[in-house]
């Protein structure tokens, strides 16, 4: 097996895309009877990985019968007009609020340019393929999908992003959860026990509503969660015992965070920082700063901005 790509039970694959560096985001494969559903699609280099694990399960583009977007932040999505371009029968899944920003990316583009810039967007996503409208289903809560008669479940669970889907297989007893359950480092991992922390990314992070939404995936008894970032984890009750502790770590820290606008966001930022160095296991520590740079400067944004919208709404109450 190419070793871009995992083979996990119940006929689950994750290929690893290639995003920034090895093991951060996955797409994944499930298998039903020589149809496919891909969940996520990162970004367009992911394209021949992809294509490359379809054909080494036997598989060809036309065996594609969905792509699933569990949001529409380009770690996710960025592939999407690029895969369904290649993909001549698939249906594009995505929440009403995100299928517009795939039709016409324009402004999900501009809004990536703003925070990273247009070397480092254009670098990580290149150029963004809009998907037909006539191939986009724009999915509701609890819509269930067939694929080859296994049952698929939309679940509506924002927190991270206000048009965030997860994807229920009741097969497998699993859950794709995308940024819901948070993130697993996996150059952390200890004995194979992931390092896991929230995704608290701009712009719509909200700490209560996040923690209702894993809440709602625990509530169904999952015997794995598959990550975006990155793939499989067991031991679900534990990890969401600690997931929505870290939650509430990281929104007390933005809250005693001191001053405000970007003096605030980097003390939040520092703050993050030295939380996890005492969080990570002490083998791992030295490995942490590089590993989380990119990711704690865009939690400490979300953080800052969602103290600022609670500030804003208390004022015009």
């Amino acid at each position: 097996m190419q070793k871009d790509l995992i083979a996990w039970p119940d006929s689950i694959y994750a290929v690893d895309s290639g995003y920034a560096r090895p093991g951060l985001a996955a797409v994944h494969l499930i298998v039903e009877d020589g149809r496919v559903a891909v969940v996520d699609t990162a970004h367009n280099r992911s394209m021949p990985r992809f294509l490359a694990a379809l054909a080494e399960l036997g598989l060809g583009p036309e065996a594609v019968d969905y792509v699933f977007l569990t949001h529409v932040h380009l770690d996710h999505a960025g592939g999407t007009g690029a895969y369904m371009a290649r993909l001549p029968n698939a249906k594009l899944v995505v929440h009403p609020d995100g299928a517009r920003h795939m039709i016409d990316p324009g402004r999900l583009y501009a809004s990536t340019l703003a925070v990273y810039g247009w070397i480092k967007t254009f670098y990580l996503y290149g150029k963004l393929v809009p998907v037909p409208a006539n191939r986009v289903i724009e999915a509701g809560d609890g819509q269930v999908f067939s694929l080859a008669g296994r049952p698929l479940q939309c679940l509506y669970t924002p927190g991270h992003a206000k048009h965030h889907l997860c994807l229920w297989d009741e097969r497998a007893r699993a859950c794709f959860t995308g940024d819901t359950f948070g993130i697993a480092y996996r150059e952390l991992n200890i004995g194979g026990e992931p390092f896991l922390i929230p995704a608290t990314t701009p712009t719509h992070f909200d700490p209560e509503v996040l923690k209702n939404s894993i809440r709602r995936l625990l509530a169904l008894r999952p015997e794995a969660m598959y990550l975006t970032h990155f793939s499989r984890v067991d031991g679900v009750e534990r990890l969401g015992e600690q997931l929505l502790r870290r939650i509430d770590d990281f929104a007390a820290l933005a809250e005693a965070a001191p001053g405000t606008g970007k003096a605030r966001k980097q003390a939040i930022h520092e703050a993050l920082n030295r939380y996890l160095l005492t969080e990570a296991p002490a083998v791992n520590r030295e490995r942490l700063k590089p590993i989380l740079k990119m990711d704690m400067e865009l939690n400490a944004q979300g953080l800052a901005m969602w103290i600022e919208r609670r500030s804003s709404a208390r004022v015009g109450a």
